[in-house]
């Protein structure tokens, strides 16, 4: 077992490209990706294929064999566990696949570090969604989990079982819960931030899957990105098995107003989007109390919303032969 390699499932995402490009910078860290296919364009567009010391691996998490294999050969210290189905669409037009993604392949991973008995540090990627409907004014750590929606309660189970494995039979896990994560390299165009984007810089409407009402905090993925670091380095260190973080920030937004300021900043002007209202399966209202981070590991987010949204449209509209066509 060697800290210094480290396992990242869902490397191609949004926040795991940042994460690997964090860890990168470091030049301490062999990085390996697992990812269900070796996507050229994907890799290219994100500039992972001009990182040293990392190497993307193909293979699917949902496969026990394939998980444990790699930890062991490649003498894996830490793990993040990013990978998952993350819509809340497509997790309500697809049940079964979103548990057995969501959930089994968890319990593969885990799985994997107890029968290895080595001491891995896991740090599993939660959702403020896994607490469920928000009474009171913010989530706090010790909420209870009681996710409604498949989505939720993939992530209130998969969040609860990492929680057993570390009890019963003392691994060792963090675990964070984020907000609603936004910035560069967020290429799934049926996520809010990609689609508004890309739509806007197209000149054409963007479409809303709820009402516009729902508030939401929305997260730069530098500052997330950060948290994850800071709590890897804090279980290397530390003794204690078991860490829990919300990860939120100051900008709380309903997501029409999120879409109006993105369309003014690209366009000049407020852009009415095309509203398709699935609000009935989602969350009205979610805000995290980031305190116990912050208090602990000393870690806020430093981004200013505007400044990080220029940032992010910039980065589209330097990929956009990347994008274009994919919205039909």
């Amino acid at each position: 077992m060697n800290d210094r390699n480290i396992l990242v499932t869902g490397g191609l995402g949004i926040l795991g490209a940042a994460l690997v490009k964090k860890l990168s910078k470091k030049k301490l860290y062999n990085i390996f990706i697992l990812d269900r296919s070796k996507n050229i364009n994907k890799i290219n567009v994100l500039n992972l294929n001009k990182i040293n010391r990392v190497k993307i691996i193909k293979g699917n998490f949902n496969d026990y064999k394939t998980v444990f294999r790699i930890i062991k050969n490649k003498n894996i210290g830490v793990i993040f566990h990013l990978g998952a189905i993350t819509q809340v669409i497509d997790a309500y037009k697809s049940p079964m696949e979103t548990f057995n993604s969501n959930i089994i392949g968890t319990i593969n991973i885990l799985e994997s570090i107890r029968n290895l008995k080595r001491n891995i540090s896991l740090i599993f990627s939660s959702s403020d969604k896994a607490y469920g409907s928000l009474v009171g004014d913010a989530y706090i750590e010790n909420h209870q989990l009681k996710g409604n929606y498949p989505y939720d309660v993939s992530k209130s189970t998969s969040d609860l079982i990492v929680q057993s494995y570390v009890k019963t039979y003392n691994l060792k896990a963090g675990i964070i819960r984020s907000g609603n994560i936004y910035g560069p390299g967020d290429l799934n165009m049926d996520r809010l931030v990609p689609h508004v984007i890309i739509s806007s810089l197209q000149n054409k409407r963007s479409i809303l899957r709820s009402n516009g009402k729902l508030i939401r905090d929305y997260i730069y993925v530098d500052d997330v990105a950060e948290a994850y670091f800071m709590l890897m380095k804090k279980m290397i260190r530390t003794k204690e098995k078991l860490r829990i973080y919300n990860v939120g920030s100051k900008e709380n937004l309903t997501v029409i107003n999120f879409v109006k300021l993105i369309t003014k900043m690209i366009n000049g002007k407020n852009i009415a989007p095309i509203i398709k209202n699935n609000s009935k399966i989602e969350i009205y209202r979610q805000k995290l109390n980031y305190m116990k981070i912050k208090k602990d590991l000393n870690w806020l987010p430093k981004s200013r919303l505007k400044e990080s949204l220029n940032k992010t449209i910039n980065w589209y509209r330097e990929n956009i032969n990347y994008f274009n066509g994919k919205l039909g």
